[in-house]
């Protein structure tokens, strides 16, 4: 990983290798039950090495894609810029491209497949709500994302549950050419049971994963600002906001929850499936974070 002054965090770094390898462990298990009843290893082989790479390689093309996100340059943005161009020299990193969503929706994400190959995009809708302090705030948490990337990790991590979908119904269809006996129920059977099972595993991994690399990314921007103050009220503003955004819209932000900036609203106590189901951690437990780095840092 290229050095930036985020620094480093053992402690995403450790869930997203444990994360990886409870998904590879649960592709191995998927992959041999496929072999075991008769599906094509080099089938298998290929098609999950496919997927693999295309999940990777155009993992900023498909979230920008699905936001209709569009690059825009220093002339079309310029405060914009200016803020990345900040952010990026306090971070000593490469500077992404930068990209406007048109919606309401008052959010941001970031994602590509490395530092060098990444995208940090904003919507109309947060620009019209927050000041620069805040903006910066925000473009940090999603440089922090870049960083230690685990934008890549997401990418690649949602391979296994997006894998485990398509050899169900590949499996399946593949069956219906058969004679109707007992062994194609079984093994139409037994794959549809493993393939559930597999993505139920993998979307609780990646929720896990998800939870934690937010806090890490708040942890990250407020200590390169210095201005954990200015992330919070973002925070405060954007749930508000949401809160009042109709559904419609919301649905629209569904394909790439994973990299958005704040999509869950307000805070909870105590665990239930809500929150072993959320790709963020509770407003609540962010702001309470951002509160102890702020009396660490005695920012006034």
């Amino acid at each position: 990983m290229a050095r930036t002054r985020y620094g480093s965090d053992r402690g995403l770094s450790a869930r997203m290798v444990g994360t990886l390898f409870g998904l590879g462990l649960l592709y191995v298990v998927l992959a041999a039950v496929l072999i075991a009843i008769g599906v094509n290893a080099w089938f298998v082989l290929v098609l999950s090495a496919g997927l693999l790479f295309g999940q990777w390689w155009f993992s900023d093309s498909l979230a920008m894609s699905s936001m209709r996100a569009v690059v825009v340059t220093p002339e079309q943005a310029p405060q914009l810029h200016a803020i990345v161009d900040r952010v990026c020299a306090m971070a000593d990193m490469p500077k992404p491209r930068v990209g406007i969503a048109d919606t309401d929706v008052p959010n941001a994400f970031a994602t590509g497949r490395s530092p060098k190959r990444s995208v940090v995009v904003v919507t109309t809708g947060i620009l019209k709500r927050l000041d620069a302090e805040e903006l910066e705030g925000v473009l940090a948490h999603e440089l922090s994302h870049v960083a230690h990337r685990d934008v890549t990790v997401m990418a690649v991590a949602s391979f296994t549950a997006i894998l485990a979908g398509f050899m169900m119904r590949s499996a399946m269809w593949g069956t219906m050419g058969r004679n109707r006996d007992n062994n194609v129920a079984i093994m139409v059977f037994a794959v549809t049971i493993v393939s559930v099972v597999v993505y139920f595993l993998s979307f609780i991994l990646m929720r896990a994963l998800s939870r934690y690399r937010e806090l890490g990314a708040d942890r990250g921007a407020a200590l390169l600002t210095g201005k954990p103050s200015a992330l919070a009220r973002a925070l405060q503003k954007i749930s508000g906001e949401m809160a009042t955004i109709p559904t419609r819209d919301l649905r629209q932000m569904e394909p790439v929850s994973a990299f958005a900036f704040a999509p869950a609203i307000g805070g909870r106590k105590g665990i239930d499936l809500a929150t072993i189901f959320a790709t963020h951690p509770s407003l609540e437990k962010r702001l309470e974070q951002l509160a102890r780095i702020q009396a660490q840092l005695g920012e006034r």
